[in-house]
């Protein structure tokens, strides 16, 4: 379980995130909505301990993330390319976060042969560094990648952006298979609140740092989220 407590985080006076309580359990498929600004990825990157809450912390499985690396063994995640190794081809990559999660060669092959469809042919044997791939198939190596050695957590942040529509329709089908499995729980971002509600047991909507709105998806739930945006 992931929980947030009495999280905030402020820069020169502006307060860009202020969550007082929420718990994630476990096996949760859970989506964050918010336009720009709304504290989304900040949420993501204090969980990940990539930056500094102001006041408050929060826990994965019991442990207080700015306190100890123990969760990072079972948490995985993609943010943006940033999390790449630019001068290294996609085969290198996937092997290289393979040998940090205690998987051979033979493991990730086995893993990426699952993948196919969602490589397109655009990703493995080109012969191409990373930094040389378009937005979207970097976007497919990084979201592959989380999927190594068995985490129990995975987090996306806004993975539908750049990739065109049969890809996402594809990566659709890859996140309810993960969220189908109740030892994994899937944190998503997305702008497109379409996919989220279609992928996601539950939506948080964040409004300039703060939690508006809590929803359990249901059929009504595009509709009151469609409207919540459109005042």
């Amino acid at each position: 379980m992931i929980a947030v407590h009495d999280l905030t985080k402020t820069y020169t006076g502006n307060t860009v995130l202020n969550i007082e309580h929420l718990e994630i359990p476990k096996g949760d498929s859970f989506g964050l909505v918010g336009n720009n600004g709304a504290g989304k990825t900040t949420l993501f990157s204090s969980l990940l301990d990539l930056i500094k809450p102001s006041t408050g912390y929060i826990e994965n499985k019991g442990i207080k993330v700015n306190e100890s690396e123990a969760w990072k063994s079972v948490t995985s995640a993609f943010i943006d390319e940033t999390f790449l190794i630019g001068y290294l081809t996609a085969e290198e990559y996937f092997y290289f976060i393979g040998e940090l999660r205690g998987q051979n060669k033979a493991d990730v092959d086995a893993l990426l042969s699952q993948f196919e469809d969602f490589f397109h042919g655009e990703i493995l044997g080109q012969k191409k560094y990373l930094r040389d791939l378009s937005k979207g198939n970097q976007k497919k190596v990084g979201i592959i990648a989380t999927l190594i050695g068995n985490p129990e957590v995975i987090i996306l942040d806004e993975p539908f952006a750049n990739l065109d529509p049969t890809t996402q329709i594809r990566l659709k089908k890859i996140i309810k298979e993960l969220a189908a499995n109740p030892e994994i729980t899937v944190l998503v971002s997305s702008h497109d609140l379409m996919h989220v509600t279609e992928v996601c047991e539950r939506i948080v909507v964040l409004d300039k740092g703060e939690i508006v709105k809590d929803l359990a998806t249901s059929q009504e739930t595009l509709k009151e989220l469609e409207e919540h945006f459109n005042r």
